[in-house]
């Protein structure tokens, strides 16, 4: 399926005007295609890898027609990201002349590339394992200082380095319980070894450590949407634009004035935060504000996160106790608005209406920016960044599963674990073994090692063509 005797070409820089654009060949024939197209002092064929030439670039026998002025990177086999014969081209930025300069290459015999086609090379070719793989697509993708720590920490094999060690363990755990199944008498019985339980409770440890960050990891990793909500006039918008730092969101004292979403993206404790300033919650005869409070509620289901503003200066109302029932058993931080004002709004209340669960609440006030820091603080903290950040442990997030795929491979892996720990000592051998090898199938999925082509096809086509 994944056609490695072809040999691959794309831009590698974004499109738009620039002082240089990249194109990048990769295969067997790289260097045949890329010489046609290359006039300069020293023939790409005859280049030594890790050189660089200058020449121009050419139509393919059309040598009197230059393209541009460009300077070419040689790195052969195995020295090189794929692992292939791999030509990087320098040329003038600008999407016409990286364009005539990619059609000149195709001409010359190089296919378009797919997209991700060239990290998936270097993983085929062993250069990567499949969590690298996907560190560079989250490197590329990373908005913050964390996110890019955290790619960093496993494209350099962070992760991949702890999963060997976990999966290693398992293997030993697994063979040992295989041996007293098929050599009973010369190990000593087929009962499963205190020893062989204490390993498999020592690598369940290990895989909980992983996850036990992950919420944080997938928050620096994906970002997250928090929505401000509340009944109308509470400061939703006020408080928005104090977060944000700008006049983002029309503020009025007119109840209403909101009637759709406004968004702007922050960052806190290294992650992305879109906060989202939303319609008021009421009853509303207004057909354009009536939708504005629809996609109000909409926001609320998406997100894993709610910030409910209360104006701390007036009494709660019925539109607040409904809202605090649509809120219940939800991650919830209240802001307390208006705090530079006489306090009306009972926390009490508050609490008694959402069961008496304990609540984060921050007082505020848009107006004089009082509370911002806590207000800060508290969102870090629910959303997993506080300890992170108290621990200093944001490179120690590249040892957390950070996506969904990893998340969801090493949690079948642990309940696995789980099963092969609960059955051990009074199930036949064959058993444990089983439970065994299906958690060393969730880890190598992790690093893929089992990778099924629609898996690979599926991580590689959201990474960028030219990557």
């Amino acid at each position: 399926m994944h056609a490695l005797d072809e040999t691959i070409a794309a831009i590698a820089t974004a499109p738009g005007a620039a002082g240089l654009a990249v194109v990048r060949v990769s295969g067997t024939a790289a260097l045949a295609v890329s010489g046609a197209v290359f006039r300069g002092a020293t023939p790409l064929a005859a280049a030594d890898g890790h050189t660089l030439h200058h020449g121009w670039a050419v139509w393919p026998e059309r040598e009197h027609e230059r393209i541009d002025e460009v300077v070419a990177a040689v790195f052969r086999a195995p020295r090189s990201y794929t692992r292939e014969d791999v030509v990087e081209f320098s040329c003038h930025g600008g999407a016409h002349i990286a364009r005539c300069l990619l059609e000149a290459l195709i001409a010359a015999g190089a296919r378009l590339a797919r997209p991700g086609e060239f990290t998936l090379r270097a993983f085929l070719s062993g250069r990567l394992d499949l969590a690298q793989a996907e560190a560079v697509a989250d490197l590329i993708h990373a908005e913050t200082a964390a996110a890019r720590e955290l790619a960093l920490g496993q494209l350099a094999g962070a992760l991949s380095r702890r999963l060997g060690e976990i999966e290693e363990s398992v293997v030993s755990l697994a063979a040992e319980v295989e041996a007293r199944v098929d050599f009973a008498e010369d190990v000593g019985g087929v009962e499963v070894p205190p020893s062989v339980v204490a390993g498999i409770e020592s690598a369940d440890a290990a895989l909980a450590a992983l996850l036990e960050r992950s919420d944080y990891a997938r928050a620096v990793r994906e970002g997250v949407r928090v929505p401000l909500i509340g009944r109308p006039n509470v400061g939703k918008s006020s408080l928005f634009n104090a977060l944000v730092g700008e006049e983002r969101a029309i503020v009025t004292p007119i109840p209403g004035t909101t009637r759709d979403r406004v968004s702007e993206q922050i960052e806190i404790a290294g992650i992305p935060v879109t906060l989202s300033d939303t319609a008021g919650l009421r009853d509303s005869a207004d057909t354009v504000e009536s939708l504005g409070i629809e996609r109000t509620r909409a926001a609320m289901t998406e997100s894993p996160l709610v910030l409910w503003v209360v104006d701390r200066s007036a009494a709660l109302t019925e539109l607040d106790r409904a809202l605090a029932r649509e809120l219940a058993g939800r991650r919830i931080l209240i802001a307390l608005n208006k705090s530079d004002r006489p306090a009306l709004a009972s926390r009490a209340m508050i609490e008694t209406w959402l069961d008496g669960a304990p609540l984060r609440i921050a007082e505020v006030s848009a107006l004089t920016g009082a509370g911002l820091d806590t207000l800060r603080a508290g969102l870090a903290a629910l959303l997993g960044g506080g300890a992170a950040r108290a621990e200093g442990a944001l490179t120690a997030g590249a040892l957390a599963a950070s996506n969904a795929r990893h998340v969801e491979a090493l949690s079948r892996a642990r309940a696995a674990l789980g099963r092969a720990r609960e059955v051990a000592g009074r199930a036949p051998g064959e058993i444990v073994a089983l439970e065994l090898r299906e958690a060393l199938a969730g880890i190598a999925e992790v690093t893929g090692r089992t990778a099924s082509e629609e898996l690979l096809d599926r991580i590689f086509e959201r990474f960028c063509i030219g990557k």
